[in-house]
């Protein structure tokens, strides 16, 4: 594809550089050498007569220029991957049984566009979908009750299972938008506004739990909450402040006019979205889902939330 010199390899490569700051990492993602990376990105900065990364630093950083047209360079890749995907996962007529889980992070969006492309590529096969939390679904795989899952990761080694990455899942703080407290004030717990947390039997309980003892702060167990948007909808009614990740922000768009998110000081800390499936079904079926799922929360999440919260630039992305 060729529009007034701008390539389509041009854009993934671009893509690679920004996403690693490295010309030999970029090459690795693009499947190209080092030097093609470098011409690639010489012939799109020549074609937009800009300069898109500062190419005197390591890691490379975009210049503003090159953080504005990524945004579009992004937004473009992710509907032709889309567009690639659906063709793609469409080759599952053969089977006669699939039974997928998903964690209710995606129930509102994610999971009914996936549920119909699935469905229009599984003639005459009987197809299940569950919903449930992340721990239940991987052992309801690992037991063999359903095929594959898209559950958050507790990086534990599974030997019956196969982990295909779709996403990393930073931590945030939100707290209510009337609220100016800063999240140091909040984690030291010298406000009166309490900290909302998921219920203990979570995964991601627990990986905030691990963050907070690290972080050596100890807060007030008042509250404990088990869905994204209970607990959404009680910081934006201003009944405390929460510790979640951008995916369970985004599910909560109708409170987004009365919430505030924050980084969570620190740094780092993330979960990671997987796809699980037994060492049996390891193949084109659940890569060719994996793909699918990659690019639908690419379009439907990643890119929405960088819009909101440009800070997580570079920590909430596609795997």
């Amino acid at each position: 594809m060729q529009i007034k010199g701008i390539s389509l390899r041009g854009l993934e490569v671009f893509e690679a550089l920004a996403r690693s700051g490295s010309v030999a990492q970029a090459a690795v993602d693009t499947g190209l050498s080092q030097p093609a990376v470098s011409q690639q990105m010489r012939n799109l900065e020549t074609a937009l007569s800009t300069t898109l990364v500062d190419h005197s630093r390591r890691p490379m950083r975009l210049t503003p220029a090159g953080r504005g047209f990524l945004r579009h360079a992004s937004a473009a890749l992710a509907e032709l991957r889309i567009a690639t995907a659906e063709v793609s996962v469409m080759d599952l007529a053969h089977l006669s049984d699939l039974s997928l889980g998903v964690i209710d992070d995606f129930d509102d969006d994610l999971t009914p566009r996936l549920a119909l492309m699935l469905a229009d590529s599984l003639a005459g096969c009987r197809f299940r979908l569950t919903s449930a939390s992340s721990t239940d679904l991987v052992r309801m795989v690992s037991e063999d009750e359903l095929h594959m899952v898209i559950a958050a990761s507790s990086h534990e080694t599974h030997e019956k299972l196969v982990e295909y990455p779709l996403a990393r899942d930073p931590f945030i703080l939100v707290t209510p938008n009337e609220r100016d407290e800063t999240p140091d004030v909040l984690l030291n717990a010298v406000s009166d506004l309490p900290f909302l947390r998921y219920t203990q039997d979570q995964l991601i309980s627990r990986q905030i739990e691990s963050y907070l003892r690290r972080e050596a702060t100890q807060l007030p167990a008042r509250f404990e909450i088990g869905s994204h948007l209970a607990l959404m909808s009680m910081v934006a009614h201003g009944t405390g402040w929460t510790i979640t990740t951008p995916l369970g922000f985004m599910r909560a768009a109708r409170f987004h006019d009365k919430l505030t998110a924050h980084p969570l000081p620190g740094g780092g800390d993330a979960r990671q979205i997987s796809l699980f499936t037994s060492t049996e079904w390891s193949g084109e079926v659940p890569g060719d889902i994996t793909k699918t799922m990659r690019n639908l929360m690419e379009r439907r999440m990643v890119n929405p939330a960088l819009d909101l919260m440009p800070w997580l630039e570079g920590k909430f992305h596609i795997l």
